[in-house]
């Protein structure tokens, strides 16, 4: 049991235009006894903006783990804090994980605010499937670990979603058509909700052909939507296979007649040529 009713209130912000806050999220900010911001320039910026002043408290990645008992206090005294990022939804590829799970767990309330989100905002305009997709953050910023990464993304068959800076968007770009094929389609999307709000949708090859004539391309923010592995066929079952072989036997011995089905079928050659041998037997 918790002796006061504090409670944390996660504010989406703007992620560029100011006329994206909602009304509920400004009362929010309004109404919070301290605003916990990733960046309290940028937060104090954003209230000025709004015509606000709230105490602002700073949490980020560096210090979130020893504010989280300071926070924890101003809760017990019944305090409501406003969480915020620099832009966007709160948590999504920023900090505050690790003070929500300690006020979940100590008992408090913990309310959303929803509002704009680049990860959704890139997939609503990208054009590519949105039923199933997964959101993979920054990925590593080293080419070694990013291509390891990648390799391990190359058959997930949903919408993948990145963020990725600028100065890094070519060599993501190159590392992802070498790993998942020039022809994969793919969405870059610069400065959404901003002036200078640009999506270049094409395949990856594509992109770098846009990146290679466009000196914008690789200036702002940027999110990054992927295409996943397009389904596989399925593979020809077990009546095809047979008969397959039984046109092949006549001229090819056992093990060479599996080789070729197999490969023809995508089917294990070892199961295929364990059909054959069952219609040698015939």
């Amino acid at each position: 049991m918790v002796a006061a009713a504090g409670r944390i209130e996660v504010v989406a912000t703007p992620i560029g235009n100011l006329a994206d806050l909602s009304p509920r999220a400004r009362d929010a900010l309004a109404r919070a006894d301290v605003i916990a911001a990733e960046d309290t320039r940028h937060t104090g910026a954003l209230l000025q903006a709004l015509g606000l002043s709230r105490p602002l408290l700073s949490l980020h990645e560096h210090n979130e783990r020893q504010r989280i008992d300071e926070l924890l206090a101003r809760l017990a005294r019944g305090e409501t804090i406003a969480l915020v990022s620099d832009a966007g939804t709160p948590l999504v590829s920023d900090p505050g994980y690790a003070l929500i799970a300690a006020a979940l767990a100590a008992g408090y309330a913990v309310n959303a605010i929803p509002g704009p989100s680049a990860v959704l905002a890139a997939l609503s305009v990208a054009g590519l499937p949105t039923d199933r997709f997964c959101f993979e953050g920054f990925l590593p910023t080293r080419g070694a670990g990013r291509v390891a990464r990648l390799q391990q993304l190359a058959s997930e068959q949903r919408t993948l979603v990145f963020f990725e800076a600028p100065h890094r968007i070519v060599a993501t770009l190159t590392d992802l058509a070498a790993t998942f094929g020039a022809e994969r389609r793919a969405v870059v999307a610069r400065e959404l909700s901003k002036t200078y709000e640009t999506v270049y949708r094409d395949t990856l090859s594509g992109l770098l052909d846009i990146a290679g004539k466009d000196a914008n391309f690789a200036r702002g923010e940027i999110t990054l939507v992927v295409a996943g592995q397009p389904e596989a066929a399925a593979a020809p079952d077990d009546d095809f296979v047979r008969r397959a072989l039984e046109l092949l036997r006549e001229d090819l011995p056992p093990a060479r007649a599996a080789a070729v089905v197999a490969q023809l079928t995508g089917r294990r050659k070892t199961e295929v040529y364990a059909m054959a041998l069952q219609l040698a037997k015939r």
